[in-house]
């Protein structure tokens, strides 16, 4: 009994292991032909950010509706789809500052590396935060569906994780430099509410003001500089938000759900869960507040401040892999592996069938999905911290 038991525990593991390697590839293989299509730069969210560039580097408007239409139009993009207009605060525009100089196809190149180079440098730390055991588990942020989404779309939730990776490396060896690094996670504030709450209270209560300092320096030289290039760049920014309301759109997430199908449907609703989870945040602060850790008890912080956002995308769920290989980490479940592994393969085959990313119903599930999980795997390995964490501790999916 036990011999067919293991057997069957083999068959799944192998279909499992087929499954996943097999959308990775075909996933893979579309981010290629992507980036080899003559008008691949037009028809990826990539060409919003190069057409800001284009911009602010001749000291236009960003966030020009007219303009960026124009723009978008000259690099490929299709004729009848709606403009896309980068959404994110003008310190933001630093970011995008290099693809004013570049051309769309050569600054798609320069965009899609650095995207890889930040993805590869954030897992590689993310796993030697965890004392690099010797398992593949690290792998499994590589095939995370919202990471390959990312890629395949040119979304900059890459480089926000990289800034979040970034802090919880340095928070207790360079704490300026930490500091600095969440620049990058300004550039997706609202993922970040009851996890910024967190993080203020920490700096206080644990004098880490480095931290701050390291923030508020960095975000302020890059807000200069966006208006010395553009001086009404800050005005220009709130009447795009205010004639696009992003936060108002058909998101599959369940703070813009709540909204959309909760009566009265007012915008309320829609930060209520935000309210909840920044309240929740506090409790759990003061009750780990004397053996607070950023990797251990900042993830499933992070876990919740995504799944209670007033709005997030699919792709913005990038920014919980260190998250989730913490989770992965702490479990020596096979199972629990393999059906984080049969998750994201379901979202790559969605993503295959071409299901639309950006307002489907169907990616709603995907978020809490992750922070079940991670409760689950973390229940399995109770008292297990990171301080316990080494070579020797891992397991070989």
């Amino acid at each position: 009994m036990k011999s067919k038991t293991l057997n069957l525990r083999a068959i799944a593991e192998f279909l499992v292991v087929a499954v996943c390697t097999a959308t990775f590839a075909f996933t893979t293989l579309g981010i290629g032909v992507a980036l080899m299509n003559r008008d691949a730069a037009g028809s990826r969210d990539f060409v919003e950010y190069w057409a800001a560039g284009q911009q602010i580097v001749h000291r236009a408007n960003p966030y020009d509706d007219g303009a960026i239409y124009a723009l978008e139009r000259s690099a490929g993009f299709p004729a009848g789809v709606p403009t896309l207009i980068m959404a994110n605060p003008p310190s933001a525009l630093l970011l995008v500052l290099p693809l004013g100089v570049l051309g769309p196809r050569a600054g798609e190149l320069f965009w899609e590396i650095l995207l890889l180079a930040s993805l590869i440098a954030s897992i590689q730390m993310v796993r030697r935060m965890h004392g690099s055991p010797k398992n593949l588990k690290h792998l499994l942020a590589f095939a995370f569906a919202p990471v390959l989404s990312c890629l395949l779309s040119g979304q900059v939730s890459i480089f926000v994780l990289l800034g979040l990776v970034l802090f919880l490396n340095l928070h207790r060896s360079h704490p300026f430099a930490a500091g600095a690094s969440l620049w990058l996670c300004m550039l997706k504030p609202h993922l970040f509410l009851p996890f910024g709450l967190v993080l203020l209270v920490w700096i206080f209560v644990s004098r880490s003001y480095k931290v701050l300092a390291g923030t508020l320096i960095t975000l302020g030289l890059s807000s200069v500089i966006a208006t010395i290039l553009n001086p009404r760049v800050w005005e220009q920014y709130l009447n795009m938000m205010g004639t696009e309301r992003v936060d108002r759109g058909i998101i599959p997430c369940m703070s813009a759900m709540l909204r959309l199908y909760v009566p009265p449907h007012s915008l309320w609703l829609q930060c209520l869960p935000s309210a909840i989870g920044c309240f929740w945040a506090l409790v759990y602060f003061r009750k780990h507040r004397d053996d607070w850790d950023w990797i251990e008890h900042g993830s499933l912080l992070m876990l919740v401040s995504v799944f209670v956002a007033p709005y997030t995308w699919f792709m913005d769920q990038a920014v919980l892999i260190p998250a989730l290989l913490h989770g992965a980490y702490c479990t020596h479940s096979r199972t629990l592996i393999a059906v984080f592994a049969l998750m994201s393969a379901v979202i790559e085959i969605e993503i295959l069938r071409n299901v639309p990313l950006l307002h489907s119903a169907l990616y709603a599930w995907t978020t809490p999905a992750w922070l079940a999980w991670y409760l689950i795997a973390h229940r399995t390995e109770r008292g297990f911290t990171i301080r316990e964490l080494s070579p020797e501790t891992g397991r070989a999916i």
